[in-house]
């Protein structure tokens, strides 16, 4: 996972108004109560970042992967 696909599902599960509060002030505690921008600046890789903070606000595993995007039709489909 990309940081710019964190940011995706962020956006998408708090809303573009909520989620940079979010990732700034919510102290995930599966990361060492460390915020989404501080574990991310520790190293510690988006993906398990996200999936701690799913685990904090019981985000269910259906909305854990983000919505279904449609795809572009001209994407390379390697």
């Amino acid at each position: 996972m990309r940081l710019s696909d964190l940011r995706r599902l962020l956006d998408e599960e708090f809303g573009p108004g909520y989620a940079p509060t979010v990732a700034s002030d919510h102290r995930i505690s599966g990361l060492g109560s460390r915020t989404v921008e501080e574990a991310v600046a520790d190293g510690i890789p988006p993906r398990a970042v996200w999936l701690a903070l799913c685990d904090d606000f019981d985000v269910p595993e259906s909305r854990r992967l983000g919505r279904d995007r449609p795809l572009r039709r001209d994407a390379p489909l390697d």
